[in-house]
């Protein structure tokens, strides 16, 4: 019979969170340098396709924000 610690199997969970946190971190620092670099729009530039990458962009921000808040379609 095989038995598993709880400390090992809390390590690799504890591991595996701190992985999926720092490759969060990285992405909202890249968003974050996109943002403010205005998405690489030229103001003079900016045209309807523009406008929809940025509703989509805030579009799957807000089901993320929606998620981890219990907000919008996941409030309870």
């Amino acid at each position: 019979m095989t038995t598993r610690s709880t400390s090992a199997t809390n390590d690799k969970a504890l591991a595996a969170f701190v992985a999926a946190k720092a490759e969060i971190d990285a992405r909202l620092e890249r968003l974050k340098g996109l943002r403010d670099d205005h998405f690489h729009a030229n103001p003079d530039e900016i045209h309807w396709g523009h406008v929809g990458d940025l509703q989509r962009y805030a579009s799957l921000l807000r089901e993320m924000t929606d998620i981890a808040f219990s907000e919008g379609e996941c409030a309870d």
